[in-house]
């Protein structure tokens, strides 16, 4: 009878979906940043980034992304990308050397005055190409840099998720910490909430399109709202692929300043 009571229990317990078993913050942290910033080998994407003030004026931002990976998900990546417009960002270049186990390397390259600049590390809460994301945001947060709780599981929409308190353990952010509804089928952030020092929110993140890519789960359209000044950057990718083969020359100062522009799309 015993032997029964056990094997009728490991028999449930392997029916049981994965994310139904007991996880850990630590690891629900760990596999959204897998699905999030390490699916495939490498990734391209086109993307249009729409800048809306409070009164609804829009500037618009396109460009071409390049990542590649190096070992398991969470370990090094380099990150490229190409700006074709507006005319003051037009032929601007920025690349990310991103480390498991320290700061980033970040560089941008200003062709109206022919140089490249070292992003340094304390800027990296800084505005991307005026934006609402930061720097951080677009190559994402180490995961040793936090400290991590799960404080319930409820529902977004239709999807299931994880509620996630991520605090920075040096209280060098700009916000105090961030709570993410983690989709426990895909992993993905489904939306983001900063808290300021007061306890406030002061900015918003939103998942608003998720395809399928190549059998990778893709989150193609993105919203951060910096909720005190009303102002909104919407990310939309306008074709997105994994797994081209990215050479690791491409990752270059001298690519910086000469970008092969056929690799983003353009002729010349």
């Amino acid at each position: 009878m015993i032997r029964m009571i056990r094997y009728a229990t490991a028999l449930l317990l392997l029916l049981l979906p994965i994310t139904a078993l007991a996880m850990t913050a630590e690891e629900v942290a760990r596999k959204s940043q897998e699905a999030y910033f390490y699916q495939g080998k490498d990734f391209k994407s086109r993307v249009l980034m729409r800048l809306i003030s409070k009164g609804g004026q829009e500037r618009t931002r396109e460009l071409a992304m390049i990542r590649k990976s190096y070992g398991e998900p969470g370990g090094e990546q380099k990150f490229f990308m190409y700006f074709f417009q507006p005319a003051d960002v037009k032929d601007m270049t920025f690349m990310v050397y991103k480390y498991p186990s320290k700061d980033s390397d970040r560089w941008l390259f200003i062709p109206s005055v022919n140089m490249v600049r070292r992003i340094a590390a304390s800027d990296k809460t800084s505005s991307f190409v005026g934006s609402d994301f930061t720097y951080e945001d677009v190559s994402g947060r180490n995961l040793r840099d936090d400290g991590y709780e799960l404080v319930k599981e409820e529902k977004n929409g239709d999807k299931d998720c994880f509620v996630l308190k991520s605090t920075p353990k040096a209280g060098d952010m700009d916000y105090n910490y961030r709570l993410s509804w983690i989709d426990k089928g895909t992993f993905l952030p489904l939306k983001e909430e900063y808290y300021d020092k007061k306890g406030e929110i002061y900015k918003k993140f939103s998942s608003d399109e998720i395809k399928d890519i190549k059998g990778f789960p893709t989150m193609t359209k993105r919203t951060m709202e910096n909720v005190n000044s009303g102002h909104v950057t919407k990310v939309e990718y306008l074709s997105a692929d994994y797994n081209i083969g990215v050479e690791d020359t491409l990752f270059s100062e001298r690519y910086l300043k000469q970008p092969p522009k056929k690799l983003f799309g353009e002729d010349k």
